[in-house]
């Protein structure tokens, strides 16, 4: 798995995880249950992760999106 981006806006993530799904493209979202040890503060970034395979249609796809400064090199 790589990682696609790091964030801790929960609106991109959702905005994110929509156009993964619209492409077929499987996700895992890291981290998003680490708000029980950080207190629900939010400040602790939630990572978006591909397989490899997948790794180009997902950057493409964001990159389609206007979401390009989004994405992790």
């Amino acid at each position: 798995m790589h990682e696609l981006l790091r964030t801790n806006d929960l609106i991109l993530i959702s905005r994110v995880e929509a156009i993964l799904a619209d492409e077929g493209i499987r996700y895992l979202v890291a981290d998003q249950h680490m708000s029980a040890l950080e207190g629900s503060l939010g400040f602790l970034p939630r990572r978006i992760l591909v397989h490899e395979d997948d790794l180009h249609a997902a950057r493409h796809a964001l990159w389609q999106e206007g979401l390009k400064d989004e994405i992790r090199s």
